[in-house]
């Protein structure tokens, strides 16, 4: 007998609309700003210049947001759900407002970098107040929804940026931003639960920080240079400033990540390697579109369209994914995510040609809608398998804000391998987009083996007043 937790249906996350739309509302914004300012900065560079520092706004944003999601455990400890929301909020209106009225791109990096740390508070703080604002048996219908806004913002953001860049006004788009994130803050105070807070301040882990500061540096410094040979230098740098941080964690009294993830009987550390081979193959989609035009020889829209395939299969899938209910089945779901995926880019880089015939091209949407599926089937599941994996309510609070952590260092990682992929093929189109996506196959392909591990030792949620438990028979 296989006994399963209770899968709370979306009419109960709906009577909790308030707090579902803050949650889900403060990742969006951050995944919206990522696409609007890709779209925007070749015409800000127009209007202000800065060629050479054109590559350093992502750069400037990702490092900033690894770093505000190390400090959200702490900022709920000291502001509690409505404080630290009010400020998240508050910092990255203030950075799209430095962008807005930025008379240079030096400042322009700035307001980047100030986005970067309200973005990451945003996002970190949405997985672990989920933790607290929400009964466990809705952590899998509220970690669907907040995951899926990265699926929503990939369609939402270059359309705004897009929108305000036709018409030359790229200031207006982050006006659009800082409002959007003050009329979110007007809801906190009501939407949130009070929280606790303790009056003693957690110690800063300045060593671990340092490190994983370093690492998203290198690795994102790679994904922004040309050289292959500086890029593969690079990632191992940031490799090895990852292992360091590791076993400097796992000895330290002060940690960015819980303490069980370090503990032989904790599989949190299996959780969260899953969650980083799945996430790092949406660094795919930053070379799509311009291999469905080149390739392909397909228009502009229609290629960007290619380019978000992958996270509208993924936002689609895990609010399917969600209801499920049977250990079993969620079991199985964990581990064919990442096959799903792995398989996806093995069938797209067979299907990569010169001159490919359009029943080819027109078989390629389908295929990245399945492989980003395979993201969505398993990631809700993941973060309710961190979340519940101590009954400790401080360090499953912890475990769910490190999410964040792991997603944003994954996306570092993965941009820069892509670009070293992209690079070793060159200077052929087809020879560069299958080593990415064979390359991306088997950092995917790996995530199978680290989810089987997910599975010993996971702790489900208690329940109290769960319905009865499914069953499936052997």
């Amino acid at each position: 007998m296989d006994n399963g937790r209770s899968a709370g249906s979306w009419r109960e996350l709906g009577a909790q609309l308030s707090t579902a739309v803050v949650l889900a509302g403060g990742v969006l914004v951050g995944a919206v700003n990522i696409y609007v300012a890709a779209s925007l900065l070749p015409t800000a560079v127009r209007d202000i210049g800065g060629e050479l520092l054109y590559a350093w706004n992502m750069t400037a944003f990702l490092v900033a947001q690894v770093v505000a999601t190390m400090f959200v455990s702490r900022m709920l400890s000291r502001y509690g759900n409505v404080g630290s929301y009010l400020i998240g909020f508050g910092v990255f209106a203030a950075g799209s407002a430095v962008c807005a009225v930025s008379p240079a791109m030096s400042v322009l990096l700035v307001g980047r970098g100030i986005q970067g740390l309200g973005a990451g508070l945003l996002t970190g703080l949405g997985f672990a107040v989920i933790h607290s604002a929400l009964p466990p048996h809705l952590w899998a219908r509220g970690s669907a929804l907040i995951s899926a806004m990265f699926g929503v913002g990939n369609f939402v953001g270059p359309a705004l940026g897009g929108l305000f860049a036709q018409f030359g006004s790229w200031r207006p788009a982050f006006v659009v931003l800082a409002a959007a994130a003050v009329v979110m803050a007007a809801f906190v105070p009501r939407a949130l639960p009070p929280s606790e807070r303790r009056e003693r301040a957690i110690p800063v882990p300045t060593i671990s920080l340092a490190l994983v500061v370093g690492a998203v540096g290198a690795v994102s410094v790679a994904g922004i240079v040309s050289n292959a040979a500086a890029i593969a230098a690079l990632i191992a740098l940031g490799l090895a400033l990852v292992i360091t941080f590791l076993v400097t964690e796992k000895r330290a009294k002060v940690r960015v990540l819980p303490p069980s993830t370090y503990r032989s009987s904790s599989a949190l550390r299996w959780v969260y390697l899953t969650i980083m081979f799945l996430a790092a193959g949406v660094a795919v989609e930053t070379f799509l579109p311009l291999f469905s035009q080149h390739l392909g020889g397909l228009p502009p829209v229609a290629a960007g369209f290619f380019g978000a395939a992958l996270s509208l299969g993924w936002s689609a899938s895990q609010i399917v994914s969600s209801s499920a209910r049977r250990e079993r089945t969620i079991r199985l779901l964990r581990i064919a995510g990442p096959a799903v995926l792995a398989a996806g880019f093995a069938v797209l880089a067979v299907l990569q040609h010169q001159n490919p015939s359009p029943l080819v091209v027109t078989a390629w949407l389908p295929v990245l809608l399945v492989g980003g599926a395979g993201i969505g089937i398993a990631m809700p599941h993941l973060s309710v398998a961190a979340m519940s994996s101590t009954t400790n309510p401080e360090e499953g609070q912890q475990a769910a804000a490190a999410i964040a952590t792991v997603l944003t260092m994954a996306t570092a990682f993965g941009a820069a391998v892509a670009g070293l992929l992209v690079n070793l093929g060159a200077p052929s189109m087809v020879t560069s987009v299958r080593y990415l996506l064979i390359g991306f196959a088997i950092i995917s392909a790996f995530g199978i083996f680290t989810a089987r591990l997910t599975s010993h030792r996971t702790r489900r949620p208690e329940v109290s007043g769960a319905e009865p438990a499914a069953t499936d028979r052997p």
